[in-house]
Formats: C-alpha cells, structure tokens, sequence
C-alpha cells in the first residue's frame, strides 16, 4: 500500500513538474525528485502510454538527441478547475446589475440553443430510441446518464454528475431548462424525482409518452 501511494505521489510530481517547469528532460526530473532516471522513465512510460505526456526530439551538434517530454492537453483534466466559481461570479454579477430576470433570460437563450442544435437528431425515432440519443448527449458533455426501460413501458434516465451543479444549486431555473429541454427533445411527459443540486444521489428523471 505504501509503495502504492509513493508511486501515485511520484506520479503526481512529475506532472507538476512538467506543468510548472516544463518541457524537461528525464534526467532533469531525477534531479528534480532526487530518484533514478529509471524511476522517473518508468512513470514517464505510463504517462505517455495514457496520453498524459509527450516526447519531443532535439538534436544537438555534439551528441546523442535530447529527449524532452512535456504534457499534452489531456493532461489538464488533472489539475483543479475553479470554472463553477467563475460562472457563479459572472451570474451574481449579472443578477446584480440587471435582476434575476436577465439570468433567466440567459438560461432559456441556452436551452433554446441546445433545443436547436439537438432536435434533428431526434427525428423519425421512437422514444425508447429518443431516450438512448439524449443519454449519449448527456453522457458526452459528462452527466455520466444511463437508461433502463421499466416493466410498465415507460423509461428512466439518470444522470450521476452534474458538470453544473454549483450553478444549479443557487439558480434553479438551471434545473427547470434542462427539464424542459428534456420534454421538447423527447416529447414525452418527463417527471424528475430526485435531483444532485437538492442533495440526491443522482438526478432521476421518468419518461412517460404523452
């Protein structure tokens, strides 16, 4: 277990090393770290095999090549993000200075757009094909959706992330877009029975057509 730790913790400081002082070569990292190179080359293997890092090649005058490796962009979903914090300043701002019906205005300008830019895809399907379409949209913008069919026939939808929970939390008129986003994208009666911006465990929505 302690080897374990040591190792996510060496992990750790490779990547920060590279955010903060990169590119750098292996050997620098050893020094850095005060490990083998082979220490650091066997996390570096790790790193570029997941797509976390890369390697560039130098050539010198005199020589072998230089190998520097830096992070790639995939790398930054692993440091903290504080997007939520901003969103929120940015919407006090704008409740502040124009009321709270500007706020909604911006949530039901958002719905619009994504009622636009979705519904073609919804076209000559059912619903139970509907239903699959709008969890794999969800899923892609990391609502972590899945869906089940029940013995009735109507269908359940469960989202077990909210990306914009925090924003959901103090303006509700978040949650009443996506709802209604939902009834237009489905046209079915949608009902939503427990909610993460209310402390449930997931947002748990039942499908019923109309």
């Amino acid at each position: 277990m302690k080897k374990a730790q040591e190792s996510g913790s060496t992990r750790r400081m490779i990547m920060k090393l590279l955010k903060t002082k990169g590119p750098l070569t292996i050997g620098a990292l050893a020094e850095e770290l005060d490990i083998t190179e082979m220490g650091v080359r066997r996390h570096i293997i790790q790193l570029e095999q997941e797509g976390i890092a890369k390697t560039k090649v130098v050539r010198q005058a005199m020589g072998r090549p230089l190998h520097i490796y830096s992070l790639t962009e995939l790398a930054e979903e692993y440091f903290p993000k504080n997007y939520h914090n901003l969103a929120l300043e940015l919407l006090r701002e704008l409740d502040h200075g124009s009321g709270v019906e500007a706020v909604n205005a911006l949530f039901e300008g958002r719905r619009r757009r994504m009622l636009a830019q979705y519904a073609p895809m919804m076209e000559n399907r059912n619903l139970q094909e509907r239903v699959a379409e709008l969890s794999s949209i969800q899923n892609a913008g990391g609502y972590m959706a899945e869906w089940t069919q029940e013995q009735d026939g109507s269908f359940e939808i469960r989202e077990y992330n909210c990306p914009i929970r925090q924003v959901a939390g103090q303006y509700r008129k978040a949650c009443q877009c996506e709802h209604s986003l939902f009834e237009e994208l489905l046209n079915a009666k949608v009902s939503r029975s427990e909610c993460m911006a209310e402390g449930g465990r997931c947002c748990r929505y039942s499908i019923v057509p109309k």
